[in-house]
């Protein structure tokens, strides 16, 4: 947690709702108690997460957001941006690198969570959902080099929105940890989040157990009860 102490604003990014919230709300959460701002930004709709109801498309997108807003405030977030790609359909594209290079340059934040591009094991369907791996390459490449350069989106400058270079990049759902964030007093915070997600989450006290045992397993190796684990780059 000390090298997130000298940043002020995070921005999340998230392939779907929910995302997020499995892999890092117990940090967000600790960050926005300590005072510090956090954004986030699903890129999906996540219409077709239909595990536990099946409505109309549009339903399932008004659901899907409603509860990722909902999950938001638990953790402190008080801004959510949805892109609102299709579920299932993300391609790492010009346009879509473009939406998120404006978000970045929007909210100006210090550093970005997002998942780990760099996974590609394939040990779990869930974490290897295709538009993890998809969306997780796109922000990665909107970082760097586009969201810092006038040379990327000129059309962003023309309309006054000015490049912005971040400091670091904190991927979470990584194979390959190198900095462990102690989430002890918020794992609480993060669970109720994810009780949030009524219509994905099939069975709510299983996620439990899985949340907790899992953040208990990342804690072991800091000798930490509950830890978030993720891979750190910095500039």
């Amino acid at each position: 947690m000390n090298n997130l102490v000298k940043f002020n604003k995070v921005l999340v990014f998230s392939a779907h709702p929910d995302d997020l919230d499995f892999g890092c709300s117990g940090t967000v959460a600790k960050l926005t108690q300590d005072g510090k701002e956090a954004v986030y930004c699903i890129i999906t709709n996540g219409e077709k997460g239909t595990h536990k109801v099946e409505r109309p498309r549009e339903q399932m997108t008004e659901m899907r957001e409603e509860e990722q807003r909902m999950a938001a405030t638990v953790v402190g977030v008080n801004k959510v941006i949805f892109l609102k790609e299709v579920d299932g359909d993300l391609e790492n594209t010009k346009e879509l690198r473009g939406k998120i290079v404006k978000v970045i340059r929007e909210e100006k934040p210090d550093i970005i969570f997002a998942l780990d591009p760099a996974n590609q094991c394939f040990d779990s369907f869930y974490r290897f959902h295709r538009d993890h791996r998809v969306g997780a390459e796109a922000v990665f490449d909107a970082i760097y080099p586009a969201a810092g350069s006038r040379a990327f989106f000129p059309e962003l400058v023309d309309s006054g929105i000015m490049p912005h270079q971040i400091h670091e990049a904190w991927f979470f759902g990584t194979e390959r940890p190198n900095v462990y964030v102690d989430i002890t007093d918020t794992i609480d915070r993060k669970i109720k989040a994810l009780r949030q997600h009524e219509g994905q989450i099939y069975d709510m006290n299983e996620a439990e157990n899985h949340i907790r045992k899992q953040a208990s397993s990342i804690g072991k190796k800091n000798k930490i009860k509950y830890a978030e684990a993720f891979r750190r780059l910095t500039f």
